[in-house]
């Protein structure tokens, strides 16, 4: 039997790719939603993978932005004509992302994204072969805006308890540091 997933969504030269959010802040579901004309894929996530992939995505450019010459043209910020601070298009959830892979295809000089389902119990894992998975390329200056887009989204949440570091609810916050 083969790991490797029945389907795969591919999105070599997208027209949009971001991470969105449904909600309000402490309720918030986040999206990476991917388009190619009239293709339009949207997967759930966590915050903390957000995060994470826009950091992760960030250190691929900042690698390649360091190389003899930046022969990639890797920008160190977000090209204006790129900046995305457009809503979601209408979402219809494909799955809730379990692993995400990043990685770098020099052939096209392009920053990859592939996402795979959640994985719940062993039921899920025996089915897994048969599931699918998206794949995104991504274009350096595409990829910087999205980690900018991304890094907004993920800072546009509920503010940080200068005590704790937990997020604050709108209707109050226990800070769980033990009183002195």
């Amino acid at each position: 039997m083969s790991d490797a997933p029945a389907h795969v969504h591919e999105f070599d030269w997208p027209d949009r790719v971001v991470i969105g959010t449904i909600g309000r802040p402490g309720a918030r579901t986040f999206y990476l939603q991917v388009r190619a004309g009239s293709r339009l894929m949207s997967v759930a996530l966590e915050k903390e993978q957000s995060a994470i992939m826009a950091e992760k995505i960030d250190e691929i450019l900042d690698e390649l932005m360091a190389l003899d010459g930046n022969p990639h043209s890797v920008p160190d910020s977000t090209p204006v004509e790129l900046v995305d601070n457009d809503p979601l298009e209408p979402v219809q959830e494909r799955f809730r992302v379990g692993a995400i892979g990043l990685g770098w295809d020099p052939s096209t000089a392009q920053v990859v994204v592939e996402v795979h389902p959640l994985v719940e119990d062993e039921f899920d894992q025996l089915l897994q072969q048969e599931s699918e998975a998206v794949l995104v390329r991504m274009p350096v200056g595409a990829a910087r805006a999205f980690t900018r887009r991304t890094r907004e989204v993920v800072d546009a949440g509920r503010p940080m308890c200068s005590d704790c570091g937990h997020p604050m609810d709108p209707d109050g916050h226990v800070c769980g540091l033990p009183e002195a």
